[in-house]
């Protein structure tokens, strides 16, 4: 071992031994426990950053064991720990937190961390080390810009996927900086699958009022319509952002979405909270150019995904009553977009179509938990036990639909709009077969993504809706 080897080696923890941000972490799990906290934040960082930590840390706790740790530079202060050197874990969080994942690696000899009285950042954190240290020398093992201070003070470093610039920096102070990197952190692929952009499938929802109106070759209309699409895109991505950094430690305690970017920390928590804002003005920005009913509609999707993701799906059925109506809503949505009244058959048809494709998606949840010899599901209100109710509910709900649907081809609506309305009478054995093959297929345990997206990417579903598009041009 050489000689700077057995120095005391010093450790950050955000972004160094973490992929993640306790301070973010943290407020984010208060606002989900208590919105109303909001209000409080400003106040206790009026009287400082330590002092807003600790009454964080005071209501919220963190489960050290499902963190994002950096897996190599881990591995290698086991290794040190082993060999015998002394690591000490030197931090701006708040010490509850330091002290609960030092109890948990149990490698560490020594925690510095901030009380309410002392934020333990930059030159705070150098002095707090060269009290507990004396003169001896040390190496410290960081990230950031703000760490430049405390290297200053350091004998040697080691930069743990360290931000645009840091390597640079830290030369000027250091020779040969020992550097770990992570492969594909923060990468566009990983944004990409944060926001979500295969789930705004979802969304041609938006178009089917415009083609039951029969408008569809209006070029104006189908514009008004992709403006309204894009715009929706936009904030079901800023929604969907939302709902995983408030699903942190749920998302890592489930068998797939621990993979999630935010929940594998292989994006920046950060960019991630400020990225927010930013898709939803966007959004709202494009409503504009559309009808205020658009912006308005928009506006209670928003409102409505931001208590579903707080509170709502916490209760059972409230949760799958509540998913069905955002399906619902894309759809008044696109007749909002061009102020097109949406009728009576389509909502109705509309509501019991998506309640049971809810219903298939907390199926296929809770059939995996059983495969996995789990019972409830963390953060919802349902167990194992319900897959049998849940299966009787979303049959209930399919072929209530296809009655609906029966109902409206015999009403006199469809003679005002269709000259063959006979060719539409087809179309309730495909919405039967299709219903019936969904719920086959989620009993098999070969469905295992949203159903929604599934019928628009399974090839045997398009047919079926290439097939009565066909009859509905025909029955015009």
């Amino acid at each position: 071992m050489t000689t700077t080897n057995k120095k005391p080696l010093v450790v950050d923890l955000d972004g160094t031994l973490i992929q993640t941000d306790l301070l973010i972490e943290s407020v984010l799990a208060l606002i989900k426990h208590n919105l109303l906290y909001v209000f409080l934040l400003p106040i206790w960082l009026l009287k400082g950053k330590a002092k807003l930590k600790q009454e964080i840390a005071s209501r919220v706790d963190i489960d050290a064991s499902l963190l994002p740790y950096q897996d190599k530079f881990l591995e290698y202060l086991k290794a040190e720990h082993a060999n015998g050197r002394r690591l000490i874990l030197a931090t701006a969080s708040n010490e509850k937190f330091a002290h609960s994942i030092a109890h948990h690696l149990g490698i560490f000899a020594d925690v510095l961390a901030s009380d309410d009285q002392t934020n333990l950042s930059g030159q705070h954190k150098l002095e707090g080390l060269q009290r507990a240290l004396g003169n001896q020398d040390f190496v410290y093992a960081a990230n950031a810009m703000v760490d430049l201070r405390v290297w200053e003070g350091a004998d040697s470093a080691v930069l743990v996927n360290p931000e645009p610039g840091v390597i640079e920096a830290v030369q000027d102070h250091v020779e040969n900086p020992l550097v770990f990197e992570t492969p594909d952190l923060n990468s566009v692929k990983n944004y990409i699958k944060a926001l979500r952009f295969h789930q705004w499938l979802k969304n041609f929802l938006i178009f089917i009022p415009l083609l039951m109106a029969h408008k569809f070759y209006d070029l104006q209309l189908l514009s008004q319509v992709f403006v309204g699409f894009i715009a929706f895109g936009l904030c079901a991505s800023s929604v969907y952002l939302l709902n995983d950094l408030l699903d942190l430690a749920d998302d890592r305690q489930h068998p797939t979405k621990r993979h999630r970017p935010f929940a594998a920390g292989t994006i920046s928590i950060l960019k991630g909270t400020l990225l927010i804002p930013v898709l939803l003005i966007a959004a709202f920005g494009l409503s504009l150019l559309l009808p205020l009913e658009f912006t308005g509609v928009l506006a209670l999707y928003y409102a409505i995904t931001i208590a579903y993701s707080l509170y709502l799906k916490r209760f059972a059925p409230i949760d799958i009553l509540t998913l069905a109506g955002l399906y619902t809503i894309r759809v008044i949505a696109g007749a909002a977009a061009v102020s097109i009244m949406p009728s009576f058959w389509l909502l109705a048809f509309s509501m019991f179509v998506f309640l049971s494709l809810a219903l298939v998606k907390r199926f296929t949840e809770l059939l995996k938990l059983q495969h996995q010899h789990q019972t409830t599901t963390r953060g919802r209100g349902y167990s194992t036990i319900d897959l049998h109710t849940l299966a009787q509910f979303g049959s209930a709900s399919a072929y209530t639909a296809v009655l609906v649907l029966a109902l409206y081809i015999n009403s006199d609506d469809v003679t005002k709009l269709y000259s063959h309305p006979e060719l539409i009478w087809m179309l309730c054995p495909l919405v039967l077969y299709l219903m019936t093959r969904i719920w086959l297929l989620v009993h098999r345990g070969e469905l295992d993504e949203d159903p929604v997206v599934f019928v628009i990417r399974d090839r045997h579903s398009l047919w079926l809706v290439v097939i009565g598009a066909v009859l509905l041009w025909l029955a015009i």
